[in-house]
């Protein structure tokens, strides 16, 4: 109640030429602004207050905004930051909001949205290696990576019983490495691009990742009749809203001048 109270407060203006129902030392609070407040309270939430409750909660708002005025709160970096993602929360609702609430999903659309991103079960090896490990470390982990998957190639002992083996993951290696089934939502972007190929019995890898080295047994793939329609048709909605956002960035970002050093992202973990 407190949160959307607030989000209320200062989401509308204060009407200079209306009926003025309090003031704060000269601020205005008028009646147009209290109904229109209110009625937005009445709507989200099941226990509303009292008028008389409203106007006060109205007039503590202001006292604290000029409270925090005087203190100069609006100079605080933490305040300029929150400001600063106000700002751009409220360019995202203005600019791509109403695209966002058109968006329309179609059983089609699911059903080619999932041929591209369907549910994998996988099972999997991992050689782990510490993010921050050094160059030597690093190449030592790949050569292991290396070796266990030329011996998962050449063995004839089942993948499961190579993963109890050699796998450093304790949450599946009593399993067999195995996963269960992931998603494109569930899974690494690396790892789902390298596995959505494959198909049921193949091994692949290693794949490297920041953790470690991967090799993936693909079991099965779930068809989109038994596949979870909540988790494809909320996937598919991310997929069209990200495409707003990037559209939408794409054209107003040749507006500005934009300059990388390439040498620093290198060094980013």
């Amino acid at each position: 109640m407190k949160a959307i109270l607030f989000a209320l407060l200062v989401s509308t203006g204060i009407h200079s030429h209306a009926e003025v129902i309090a003031t704060v030392n000269g601020a205005k609070i008028t009646r147009e602004d209290y109904n229109n407040k209110l009625e937005l309270v009445r709507r989200q939430t099941t226990n509303p207050p009292t008028p008389e409750q409203f106007l006060e909660d109205l007039i503590r708002f202001e006292i604290g905004v000029q409270e925090a005025e005087k203190m100069r709160l609006q100079n605080d970096p933490m305040v300029k930051e929150r400001y600063r993602q106000v700002l751009y929360n409220a360019l995202l609702e203005k600019q791509i909001g109403g695209k966002v609430e058109n968006i329309k999903i179609t059983e089609p659309e699911m059903k080619e949205f999932y041929k591209r991103n369907p549910e994998l079960h996988l099972a999997s090896i991992l050689i782990d290696m510490k993010t921050n490990a050094k160059p030597e470390e690093r190449e030592i982990v790949k050569k292991r990576a290396h070796e266990i998957m030329a011996e998962v190639k050449k063995s004839k002992r089942p993948f499961e019983e190579l993963a109890r083996l050699y796998t450093d993951d304790l949450s599946s290696k009593e399993a067999g490495g195995d996963i269960g089934f992931q998603s494109r939502v569930t899974l690494a972007p690396v790892l789902y691009d390298a596995t959505v190929t494959m198909k049921p019995g193949e091994v692949k890898g290693p794949i490297e990742t920041r953790f470690g080295y991967y090799i993936f047994k693909l079991i099965e793939k779930k068809s989109y009749d038994s596949a979870d329609k909540r988790l494809v048709r909320a996937s598919l909605f991310d997929e069209k809203r990200s495409k707003a956002f990037n559209t939408y960035f794409q054209g107003v970002k040749k507006q500005y001048k934009i300059v990388v050093d390439q040498n620093a992202v290198k060094t980013l973990k």
